[in-house]
């Protein structure tokens, strides 16, 4: 598995060892050994999470302030533009944002720890999204920034794209008003 470290810390972009001839691939998608000896992380998943999403669907920037969740995320059909922005106050990288493309050709998977606002915009037809969390999901603890919030700055890639958006992420707060981490 080659790691490679994101632009904020704590970020990390995963590729996995894939081998392929003519009759398709195989692919490690999670060793606890080998995900353990490349990132020098030890993490206990406890949820497993698949959602599909049509062009144009941006789903964020989600974090939870208790039971606070790391989400080791891939794309195993389509593709998207996946986002993690850093929502911890005492952060060098505070109110910063880094994003990656993730697909189904390029195998990569996104570690984004806890403390990170996360969120992602389909850029294919449809695209299986795929997620490990470090705790549970709580809705009475989850919060919402704004995903075109003008303080972060996020630079989508929505050219040609109207984005579809929940009620839930449609009533996202701006960066000034989110409730934040320590």
């Amino acid at each position: 598995m080659n790691v490679i470290q994101g632009e904020l810390p704590g970020l990390l972009i995963l590729e996995p060892k894939v081998w392929g001839d003519a009759r398709g691939f195989f692919m490690e998608s999670y060793n606890e050994k080998v995900f353990r000896e490349a990132s020098g992380l030890k993490l206990d998943f406890v949820q497993d999470n698949h959602s599909r999403s049509a062009r144009g669907v941006l789903r964020g920037m989600h974090y939870q302030m208790k039971q606070p969740q790391g989400k080791l995320v891939r794309v195993v059909s389509g593709r998207v533009w996946d986002v993690a922005v850093d929502m911890r106050r005492n952060s060098p990288t505070f109110g910063k944002w880094q994003g990656v493309e993730l697909s189904a050709e390029n195998n990569r998977q996104f570690w984004v720890p806890a403390g990170f606002a996360h969120g992602f915009v389909v850029l294919s037809e449809t695209a299986d999204f795929l997620y490990k969390t470090t705790d549970y999901y709580a809705p009475e603890h989850e919060r919402c920034l704004a995903w075109d919030d003008p303080v972060v700055g996020i630079s989508w890639p929505l050219e040609g794209i109207e984005p579809q958006l929940s009620a839930k992420d449609r009533a996202g707060q701006r960066f000034v008003q989110c409730e934040t981490y320590a």
